[in-house]
């Protein structure tokens, strides 16, 4: 079956490697990185959803895991020897990840978490992406990136004053906030060096899935089998395919972005996600949201204009 398959991704792998360092390739770095933004929303908005945010989690994961099997055994080309301590260091900053997140989703409400999480990303991934790939922000994209993180915090402090559920543990889900938008910014650069240090990106997102998904799932069912009131497994295995399918395409888009153009300018592309979850919060999870939360989330999308503008 490799041998078959193979070939077909080799093909696509070998178009989108053309694409790397042109106009096109800068073209479909911006669209997979507004895809990525808009899928990370809905992605966060699942996991904060009516189940517990460690059993989403593991139920996603499980899923994304198993999808991803086939195709790193028989579809795409074995990882290069090199590419296994790479992976290795990604399974340990995702699960680094993914604990803070469920940590800060448990204590905090939905609209005050994720805007502290995003926000915190872009700055130290525009630093890190100068750190290791020499890339430069000018004065004006600079400007955007202050414009956006202004329209982020800005969103998490308005949420933070006028919150009423939660106020308790609110704290707590902040710290825990502010560590996983470190983890965020961690991976984002660990991980566009991870893809672009293979011959095909592929090999490194199939792999990357199937060996990220083995962490949680037991983890998550240990904690569903000590629960006084288990939730049915069907309807959280249901939302845990769902979100495997929002991962694929939420994190191989960007991870595609950052390997076809600037790492900085995609994290920063991604982070108007904050605006997608406000929208979410508002009409899925019925948070309200009023005028000056509509107007913080237009500085952020300003932001992300003036720097993909300025670039």
């Amino acid at each position: 079956m490799r041998g078959q398959s193979a070939p077909a991704t080799l093909c696509l792998s070998d178009w989108l490697i053309s694409l790397e360092g042109t106009e096109a390739g800068h073209q479909l770095a911006l669209i997979l990185a507004l895809v990525a933004a808009f899928l990370h929303a809905v992605f966060g908005a699942l996991q904060k959803g009516r189940h517990d945010p460690w059993l989403t989690r593991g139920a996603i994961d499980f899923s994304y895991g198993a999808m991803a099997a086939p195709f790193a055994f028989f579809v795409v080309p074995f990882p290069e020897p090199h590419m296994w301590p790479i992976l290795a260091g990604a399974f340990v900053i995702h699960v680094g990840y993914k604990v803070m997140q469920a940590l800060a989703y448990t204590k905090g409400a939905y609209t005050v978490v994720y805007p502290v999480v995003r926000g915190m990303g872009p700055l130290f991934t525009v630093i890190g992406a100068y750190l290791i790939f020499g890339e430069v922000f000018n004065l004006t994209q600079w400007f955007g990136v202050l414009l956006l993180l202004a329209g982020i915090f800005g969103l998490a402090l308005y949420n933070y004053l006028f919150l009423t559920a939660a106020r308790d543990t609110l704290g707590a889900a902040l710290l825990f906030a502010i560590i996983t938008g470190l983890f965020v910014a961690v991976y984002t650069t660990y991980d566009a060096y991870g893809i672009r240090a293979t011959a095909n990106p592929f090999t490194f997102l199939a792999w990357f899935f199937f060996i990220d998904g083995l962490a949680f799932p037991p983890f998550a069912y240990l904690r569903w089998r000590n629960l006084p009131n288990r939730p049915a497994p069907g309807p959280l295995m249901v939302r845990g395919f769902i979100g495997g399918l929002i991962a694929f395409a939420s994190f191989g888009s960007i991870m595609m972005a950052t390997r076809l153009d600037k790492v900085g300018e995609a994290a920063v592309m991604r982070e108007t996600s904050t605006v997608f979850a406000a929208l979410i919060g508002w009409l899925v999870l019925k948070e309200a949201v009023g005028p000056r939360r509509i107007a913080l989330m237009a500085l952020i999308a300003a932001g992300a204009v003036v720097v993909e503008m300025g670039g």
